[in-house]
């Protein structure tokens, strides 16, 4: 008989310095907290696609108990548009100090965890790793395509972006020079480039990155800053 896997969803209080209000960090935990088994902590990228993209990793569940969050600024998490241009807000000791707080509510501080992080999420889960304080019961680090430097990264960028057709590199020129990135030109040119270089999934688009682009689209507030 296939077993029954447990779902449990929740939001815990967060406290954010220059925020009058308290915030709320959204979690889901796929499988016991319970069994001796490490739990797999996940963090998404973006900063912004929120958790349901990578929802597919629920299929490791019936092995391992998951955590999903949405990190603070969108999803189900608690959003902060008046901080958009913020730069000195949207840091990422905040994102440091969300995760934290999430593990301390969920009992996750003195057991052995493991981490995974996607894209931006790799970048903050190395952070946080790299802090001795937060991460001396972290066993394992798994990090899904991302990137150690952002210089690097957009050297990359830059080689990809040459090899697409002249009038589609235009279109991105024109838009950095005039800081607008909500035309249709512009996001038509940048699906061009999505559908090389972010996903060969067809049809386009799959129903993983529909997810994540729909957020981008409710609330840009975190991805737009950062």
């Amino acid at each position: 008989m296939k077993k029954v896997l447990t779902m449990t969803e929740g939001s815990v209080e967060f406290n954010v310095r220059g925020v009058s209000e308290p915030c709320y960090t959204w979690y889901k935990v796929v499988g016991d907290l319970k069994s001796p088994k490490t739990p797999l902590i996940i963090l998404h990228g973006g900063p912004g696609a929120c958790h349901e993209y990578l929802l597919p990793l629920t299929d490791l569940a019936p092995s391992i108990p998951l955590i999903f969050y949405d990190q603070i600024g969108n999803g189900r998490s608690t959003h902060l548009p008046d901080k958009a241009g913020d730069e000195a807000f949207w840091s990422i000791d905040l994102f440091k100090d969300e995760l934290d707080n999430l593990l301390l509510h969920l009992g996750m501080k003195d057991r052995p965890i493991d981490v995974y992080g996607h894209s931006w999420g790799g970048m903050l889960a190395a952070e946080w790793a790299s802090t001795t304080s937060s991460s001396v019961n972290l066993r394992r680090l798994v990090i899904s395509s991302s990137l150690a430097s952002m210089d690097a990264w957009r050297v990359g960028i830059t080689v990809l972006r040459k090899k697409l057709p002249e009038d589609i590199q235009k279109v991105l020129s024109d838009a950095e020079k005039k800081m607008d990135f909500e035309s249709p030109e512009y996001e038509a040119a940048v699906e061009v480039f999505y559908k090389r270089h972010l996903s060969l999934a067809r049809p386009w688009p799959s129903k993983e990155v529909q997810a994540a682009l729909d957020w981008f689209a409710k609330d840009a507030t975190t991805y737009g800053t950062m």
